[in-house]
């Protein structure tokens, strides 16, 4: 039985540089055996993303042995998140995890994620994207050619910067890096700041020389990425959700026989579920890592922190028409209730 094939070694790396060489290297697979590629952008292990791509590699190189074999590519080292989802249309990469705000390309009503306060507490971020609802929101994919498999998350967000952040107008003014997101941009935009957006791979070095002034990010992002080598501190805001949509093609699914598909699924299923109820011990650890460093973390007060939701959560008005007033009523009920 075969071991996880975590391909994030100097040879992943060199590997990275050839599309070509990325497909003829199945190193570790049998013959017969359909080959899956991961490919994502985060740390390979200490990172929930991370994590819960070499657990379902594990998994599905166990259950599936003489059938399928995944690799894992981690930090980018096959593709970045902006490439990704052309390449597994080729069939260069049969899943990914992109951020949530990557798919505003394909439809609109994702961007439920990316509204600022919408969940009190990553259990009740959970709760939600186990529901039917969000299940839902993931078939809105299935017109462009994808199959949504679930969500990984990984945790809630916190601001930094080069300078102490506690009341919202700290941040009038200054740079931050945001995802690709249209939500995000207008958050930014409501602090009378200026949102610029990059790729991940970019920010620390676009923090150290001051492309950019600020972040906003998960602990474990933050962590893994070192951020807080090249900022004034971190401040708890707990402002947004950063969550990961699985998702493969559906001519993948599709090439493989119905007990096949069902048993990779399930297996799917069943690990994203474990891996989501770990993330909040990995997000107190990285936190406390980032304490550990020497790093600061400042906490507000609920006055303070109410003052950053009076300020942002206006936002949500901005887009009701794209994902849907109900979706967002639904959605803030279960995401204010735990």
């Amino acid at each position: 039985m075969k071991n996880l094939i975590l391909c994030a070694s100097a040879t992943a790396i060199a590997v990275a540089l050839s599309a070509s060489a990325a497909r003829a290297d199945t190193a570790g697979c049998d013959d017969g055996e359909t080959v899956i590629k991961f490919s994502h952008v985060v740390a390979d292990s200490g990172h929930p993303k991370g994590d819960a791509a070499r657990l379902l590699a594990k998994n599905i190189n166990e259950q599936m042995d003489g059938k399928a074999c995944m690799e894992v590519y981690p930090n980018s080292t096959l593709y970045d998140d902006d490439k990704v989802m052309e390449a597994m249309l080729l069939g260069d990469v049969q899943l990914a995890a992109p951020s949530l705000s990557k798919f505003e390309a394909y439809t609109k009503q994702l961007r439920l994620y990316d509204l600022p306060f919408l969940f009190a507490s990553l259990d009740a971020a959970n709760s939600y994207m186990a529901s039917d609802d969000a299940k839902e929101l993931l078939s809105s994919l299935e017109d462009e050619g994808y199959q949504g498999l679930g969500y990984i998350a990984s945790g809630l967000k916190q601001f930094s910067a080069n300078k102490p952040l506690i009341q919202p107008e700290d941040a009038e003014g200054l740079k931050f890096r945001v995802q690709t997101s249209d939500v995000a941009v207008a958050m930014i935009e409501a602090l009378e700041a200026s949102a610029q957006k990059l790729a991940f791979k970019e920010v620390y070095g676009a923090l150290q020389t001051g492309v950019v002034d600020g972040q906003e990010n998960s602990w474990c992002n933050i962590y893994t990425q070192k951020f807080f080598e090249v900022q004034d501190g971190i401040t708890e805001t707990n402002h947004q959700l950063l969550a990961y949509g699985v998702i493969t093609s559906q001519e993948f699914l599709e090439s493989m026989d119905d007990e096949t598909r069902e048993q990779f699924v399930t297996i799917v299923n069943d690990t994203l579920k474990q891996a989501n109820q770990e993330v909040a011990d990995k997000e107190g650890e990285c936190r406390q890592s980032i304490l550990d460093a020497g790093a600061k973390i400042r906490e507000l007060s609920p006055e303070q922190r109410q003052a950053w939701v009076r300020v942002m959560k206006p936002v949500w008005e901005q887009f009701e028409g794209d994902i849907g007033a109900e979706v967002i009523e639904r959605a803030a009920a279960t995401g204010q209730s735990n």
